[in-house]
């Protein structure tokens, strides 16, 4: 039996877990001056709600090794382990350091070079692999060269949370702020965040420069999956849900909440389209 792990990151929704029977080991959240494991101890609603009665940003830190090892130890068989993207957390080390810590059981640990769904995606893509017969090394060979062909983009509403979280610099979240841009964050091939693009004027003018570009790339897209992901926007999630589904016939558009972590760096009403291409 080869069973699947992903950390919370993959922000997958409990459904599509448990159809797909995959497993998740959870990342930290500090808010208040509390501890949180994500998607066991707060989710999406908590945070946004912590925050406010905070007055204080969240911030977030690595499955420890630790943690890797007891969700290796709950399960027999061999393991694969998709962790986000090593350019973006301490994850794929902590994984790595605790399959090494059980030498006589067969555990590949991938650096899946994405974040959110775009690690769900390579999640599903292994899970089904698995369910039709696959050996662990044939899906291994598979999901690393699959996942440098996920393609991940975010509108972001605010830049404040990903300032407070380093990721951007104070001239960049205030000039975003005066000059109402929206920014367009991906998830680079080599697993780094950068900025696609910049839309200035209102969310629903970023939101369709979102399904434009999805537009444009049809053409070297892999329609099987798609997944739209966000931070507590659902009306916005299934308007851009009935677009991309009437520019192309995409087997199935999966719609899920980010969790916690993702969500504490990118904050609220935040949006993304991610898919494969061939």
């Amino acid at each position: 039996m080869i069973h699947i792990i992903t950390d919370s990151c993959a922000d997958l929704s409990p459904a599509l877990k448990e159809r797909y029977h995959i497993h998740t080991v959870p990342l930290s959240v500090f808010l208040g001056g509390q501890t949180y494991l994500d998607g066991e101890e707060i989710g999406l609603a908590d945070l946004f709600a912590g925050v406010k009665h905070h007055n204080q940003l969240p911030k977030t830190s690595a499955v420890p090794q630790g943690r890797f090892e007891a969700a290796f130890q709950a399960l027999d068989g061999d393991l694969l382990v998709l962790t986000i993207s090593s350019q973006l957390s301490a994850t794929y080390q902590s994984a790595v350091l605790a399959s090494q810590s059980f030498p006589e059981r067969t555990i590949r640990v991938v650096d899946t070079l994405n974040l959110s769904t775009g690690i769900g995606l390579l999640a599903l893509r292994a899970a089904e692999l698995r369910d039709a017969g696959k050996s662990l090394d044939e899906i291994v060979q598979d999901i690393t060269q699959t996942a440098p062909k996920i393609r991940t983009a975010f509108i972001i509403d605010t830049l404040e949370y990903l300032y407070m979280g380093g990721r951007c610099s104070a001239m960049q979240n205030v000039m975003s702020s005066l000059l109402q841009i929206r920014p367009v964050i991906e998830c680079r091939p080599d697993g780094t965040l950068g900025i696609q693009s910049k839309v200035r004027g209102t969310r629903k003018k970023a939101l369709a420069s979102l399904v434009e570009s999805f537009r444009k790339n049809l053409e070297q897209m892999d329609l099987h999956r798609v997944f739209i992901t966000h931070t507590g926007c659902d009306e916005d999630a299934q308007a851009v849900a009935a677009e991309i589904a009437a520019l192309a016939p995409i087997q199935e558009i999966c719609i899920t909440h980010a969790g916690a972590t993702v969500a504490s760096h990118c904050g609220p009403n935040t949006l993304g389209i991610i898919y494969l291409e061939k």
